[in-house]
């Protein structure tokens, strides 16, 4: 009978220990305060400027998309630039970028004077079409050298 006395003692508690769920819902309210607000900015970059660390010819194998000041497309896969209608620019990417395996490149050239509207249509055309990366030319900035009097 002792046994049974003391054995009713040392029953188990049955309360739920609620420390740890509170720490770990502290800290996963105070993770969504800190990245909701960084998610719901959106996307911002800074532009870079057209000073070309490494100037590098354009080779063989590159697409490169162009677009006139008058916003119309030229597509150059290595035998020179033609002409693209709007409305066949997309069928046209799909067709190279599905045969390519080693890499989806696509360099874009485009007038200063557009309206970015105009570049950002053509950069959400090739993505749809299989390009990955695309990467901007631009020309050499030109650097005035000011002679000194007297040499």
């Amino acid at each position: 009978m002792a046994r049974s006395v003391a054995s009713a003692r040392a029953a188990v508690k049955a309360d739920i220990n609620v420390t740890p769920l509170i720490d770990v819902m502290l800290v996963l309210l105070i993770i969504f305060m800190i990245v909701t607000p960084i998610i719901a900015a959106g996307f911002q970059a800074t532009l870079p400027r057209s000073e070309n660390p490494e100037n590098r010819p354009e080779g063989p194998d590159e697409i490169r998309l162009g677009i006139d000041r008058d916003g119309k497309y030229y597509l150059d896969t290595g035998a020179g630039p033609q002409h693209v209608p709007d409305a066949d620019l997309p069928a046209r990417l799909q067709g190279l970028y599905a045969t390519r395996t080693k890499d989806r490149i696509l360099f874009l050239k485009a007038d200063q004077n557009l309206e970015f509207a105009r570049v950002q249509r053509a950069i959400e055309i090739a993505r749809a079409s299989g390009v990955r990366v695309v990467g901007a030319i631009t020309e050499q900035k030109q650097v005035l050298i000011k002679k000194r009097e007297g040499s």
